[in-house]
């Protein structure tokens, strides 16, 4: 993904103009700036991506606006992740869900003699 930045937890109102005059505010440079929408809707789902000149000026993007507040939450700058496979992600979210399942199984089950006397009880 070359020199590309991942700035997310934007508000939806935030536009490429917008990021663009934030960057040109700090002395930074883009090559190029896209918010991400629904393709539906047409809103921002609240992340864009910044492609840097280069290593330098995306370190430089990543160290200014990470963590940074706008209206009560902290901006997330980090270096951009290549997208992941359709077949991945479902592997990824499946996953997750099995480990979900498994929490949520060894909550509902007593941990101990005292605790399956006390749910005896209750």
């Amino acid at each position: 993904m070359g020199f590309t930045v991942f700035l997310g937890n934007l508000p939806t109102w935030v536009t490429a103009e917008d990021i663009q005059s934030w960057l040109t505010a700090e002395g930074l440079v883009a090559d190029s700036i896209k918010v991400i929408r629904n393709h539906e809707t047409q809103e921002s789902k609240g992340f864009a991506f910044i492609e840097a000149p280069n290593r330098e000026e995306m370190e430089a993007i990543i160290r200014r606006f990470d963590r940074a507040p706008l209206e009560g939450r902290l901006l997330r700058a980090n270096p951009a992740q290549p997208p992941k496979s359709k077949g991945q992600a479902k592997q990824e979210a499946k996953t997750r869900q099995q480990q979900a399942n498994r929490s949520k199984r060894k909550s509902e089950e007593p941990q101990s003699a005292f605790a399956q006397q006390l749910a005896k009880v209750l």
